[in-house]
């Protein structure tokens, strides 16, 4: 662990659980601990200055009115059902009650020596927040933990039974009510965490200087606003240690890099491999590292591999807009391909939001005769926005609205404030966690590549991303045909090439059934896969790993339900099963292809774009 200022002896001391329990919990060495607590606040106030600075010289605004508001009215309309009947909130507050008296009967039996008192409720299973014996064996934070379950799941069930209420408000109900839960958790707060609380006690607080020192260095990181590391990320750097498949840029437009990867096979198929990650982060999500890098694994196979690799948006970019994402990335690419391999028939490959951009190029381009892509393959797509998740829940009109004249300050939506979002999708694994460990404990995270990418975050052209929340998620316009791009009204049933459509099981941005049903809109023959994971596990799953399974069945029509009864499982990836898709729409080899062949190389890959960092 990287050494931070007020450690020192007895710093990473902890005492066993075989003290005596209020032994624990007493503070050895007052004159120490006052000292720590004042180099503590010292730190605090940093952390407080840090955030202030770029607010004092104009370099940084807060729009939070609107999400803080549009929480307050949605927990405004959920008070308001339940008070409106009287007997409806007598029922609520009789379980409540009841649910706190069995917790307190419960509590005295045990301080009686009472033997097999069980719990009245218990973590779910997963929950690491209660794992340390102390939440069990001590009365106190077992009292804590109780009455807090019992709350968390009373509150669940006033956002999930609200009946009355519109299904968005419903939906933005229990999401609110898990972000509060999950802050509000004594797990979250040194004296009710009793392994944070023997931490700061052996430490006489020096976890806790630490853990001030940390964040106040990650609120300077964030500019004012908190980057929360999830990761040691001074152990990676993009082209050294992650993102290291070889391969040269072989174009650059406004918006996006093109890189051409290195063959290692002698034959190639003849038709190239174009990939269309998303722009809200960058590409590498398929190069990690040699071991789980589908880019590498795909050259492998014997692919001629390109990759957009888009521009991190500042004020230049403002303007761009879907369109423009198409002419200068994708078609763009395509260009580039004709250029330097002088092939025509392309597959493609699109991610999440890059999916969804490809589908809508595929229906224009249909449109204007352009049929360089004979086959897509789609990662955790959505094409229709039906059932999108918890992302829905920063979708309406007026937080579009408030969301739109923020970005128009400065042409672009910082990317803390998209990261911000995706982590709160899983609060308590992506968010708290980090919090009790970095600012509570004071220890470094641990080195993870993949947490890394996922804290290299991207900003968001400001038309671009306008156009993607109205259009996709908040009038689902791309499925229902209304969808307007470069003067064309776009219809899916004008794509009619082969599509490989994957979903993965537990996938809380995409979710399967999201992908399943957007298989209908298509006007050609699609095979869509189910594989175990999320959103990211499931899809970055190389074979050599022998992880998860996935399941196959045909034709995705009726209910996911029924067809996921009816489906075959497969252990292990499906990247072969995808390979021989491939191979079965058109086999063809030539003679393996060097980067820049007919163009002039602009640099190694990974390249330039993917480097800028916020």
């Amino acid at each position: 662990m990287t050494s931070k200022p007020g450690s020192g002896k007895g710093a990473d001391t902890t005492e066993t659980t075989d003290t005596p329990s209020v032994e624990q919990y007493l503070v050895k060495d007052p004159e120490r601990f006052a000292l720590n607590i004042a180099r503590m606040i010292e730190q605090a106030g940093k952390a407080a200055a840090a955030w202030a600075e770029p607010r004092e010289k104009g370099e940084r605004r807060d729009h939070v009115a609107e999400p803080a508001a549009d929480m307050v009215r949605t927990f405004s309309k959920l008070t308001e059902y339940w008070l409106s009947d009287p007997r409806r909130a007598l029922e609520a507050q009789t379980r409540l009650f009841s649910g706190y008296m069995t917790v307190w009967a419960n509590a005295i039996d045990r301080a009686g020596g009472t033997a097999g008192v069980e719990d009245v409720v218990k973590p779910e299973k997963g929950d690491k927040r209660f794992l340390d014996p102390e939440w069990g064996k001590n009365a106190f934070f077992d009292f804590l933990k109780q009455a807090y379950l019992i709350t968390a799941r009373w509150a669940a069930d006033l956002a999930e039974h609200a009946d009355e209420l519109d299904e968005h408000t419903r939906h933005k109900a229990s999401f609110y009510v898990k972000q509060v839960t999950n802050a509000i958790s004594p797990s979250n707060f040194v004296f009710t965490n009793p392994e944070v609380f023997r931490e700061t006690v052996a430490s006489s607080g020096e976890n806790l200087v630490r853990g001030m020192t940390m964040l106040a260095e990650d609120i300077a990181a964030g500019k004012g606003d908190l980057r929360l590391r999830q990761a040691d990320n001074s152990r990676f750097e993009i082209g050294r240690n992650v993102a290291v498949t070889p391969g040269k840029v072989v174009g650059r437009s406004d918006i996006a890099e093109i890189i051409q990867y290195t063959p290692t096979t002698e034959t190639v198929l003849k038709r190239p491999l174009l990939i269309c990650p998303p722009w809200i982060n960058k590409f590498y999500i398929l190069d990690l590292n040699p071991e789980k890098s589908f880019i590498r694994w795909a050259v492998e196979q014997g692919h001629t591999v390109f990759v957009i690799s888009w521009v991190n948006p500042d004020e230049r970019h403002g303007g761009k807009t879907w369109e423009a994402y198409t002419r200068e990335g994708i078609q763009f690419g395509l260009d580039m391909i004709e250029k330097t391999t002088g092939e025509r028939e392309v597959n493609a490959i699109g991610y999440c939001v890059g999916g969804s951009l490809l589908a809508a190029a595929l229906a224009l381009l249909a449109q204007e005769g352009d049929d360089r892509i004979r086959s897509a393959t789609f990662f955790a797509t959505q094409v229709d926005f039906t059932y999108a998740g918890d992302l829905k829940v920063f979708v309406d009109e007026e937080q579009i609205a408030a969301l739109e004249q923020a970005m128009n300050e400065h042409g672009y939506l910082e990317g803390t404030k998209m990261a911000t979002a995706f982590n709160m999708l899983r609060s308590g694994e992506l968010i708290w966690p980090y919090v009790v460990n970095n600012y509570m404990r004071g220890k470094d995270p641990l080195p993870f590549d993949l947490l890394y990418w996922n804290a290299d975050s991207t900003r968001m052209a400001a038309a671009n991303h306008s156009f993607y929340l109205r259009n996709c998620y908040l009038e689902n316009n791309l499925s229902q045909g209304r969808m307007e791009l470069a003067g064309h009204t776009l219809s899916l049933s004008d794509i009619t090439i082969p599509i490989y459509n994957l979903a993965t099981k537990d996938d809380h941005i995409a979710p399967a059934k999201s992908v399943f049903v957007g298989c209908r809109y298509f006007g050609g023959p699609v095979e869509y896969v189910l594989t175990g994971s999320g959103h990211i596990a499931g899809v970055v799953n190389p074979p050599a790993l022998k992880k998860y399974q996935f399941w196959t069945g045909g034709k995705a029509t009726g209910e996911l339900e029924d067809w996921f009864a009816k489906a075959k499982e497969n252990p292990g990836s499906w990247w072969p099963h995808w390979q021989h898709w491939i191979e079965a729409q058109d086999n063809t080899q030539v003679p393996a292809r060097q980067p820049g062949t007919g163009v002039n190389a602009l640099g190694d890959a990974p390249g330039t774009y993917v480097k800028v960092r916020v």
